[in-house]
């Protein structure tokens, strides 16, 4: 898997400061809910493997949330929140743009085509998805979009 940051988290992904799509990608695949104040308790090297280590095939997927969950609760004493794993979660569905992206999209004037929406990446549609629920990021959600050449 290539190390993928988009340019739009530029801004904090050479400390790592705040969470990466690629690990929320990541987390989101194997169920755990991460915050911010867990990220912060890590050390650079521990966010840097939580970026580089693999999480696609279920060994993987496995493997990941095993090493977050000795890590965190390593780290804070506390056990991490688990979080529902979606069977077929949106951002792998090219052939339906999803509702919230839609509406986010049309709210800055841009028309998201499902052959647009089926062009991205899984990774660029989860980012996507993301950045049109959450409140403070909503000021990276335009810059995806251009970023992705959606414009």
């Amino acid at each position: 898997m290539t190390i993928d940051f988009f340019q739009f988290e530029a801004d904090f992904v050479d400390s790592l400061r705040c969470i990466p799509m690629q690990v929320r990608y990541k987390l989101d695949t194997c169920g755990i809910k991460l915050k911010l104040f867990d990220w912060n308790q890590m050390t650079t090297k521990e966010r840097q493997a939580l970026v580089e280590l693999p999480c696609a095939t279920e060994t993987e997927i496995q493997s990941y949330r095993e090493y977050i969950e000795q890590l965190i609760l390593q780290r804070t004493g506390i056990a991490v929140a688990k979080l529902p794993i979606e069977s077929h979660p949106a951002w792998l569905d090219s052939a339906t743009v999803s509702p919230s992206v839609q509406k986010k999209a049309q709210e800055i004037g841009v028309v998201l085509t499902q052959q647009k929406w089926a062009a991205l990446r899984p990774l660029q549609r989860f980012a996507l998805i993301k950045l049109s629920h959450s409140a403070h990021e909503n000021k990276n959600f335009p810059r995806a979009i251009a970023e992705f050449n959606l414009l």
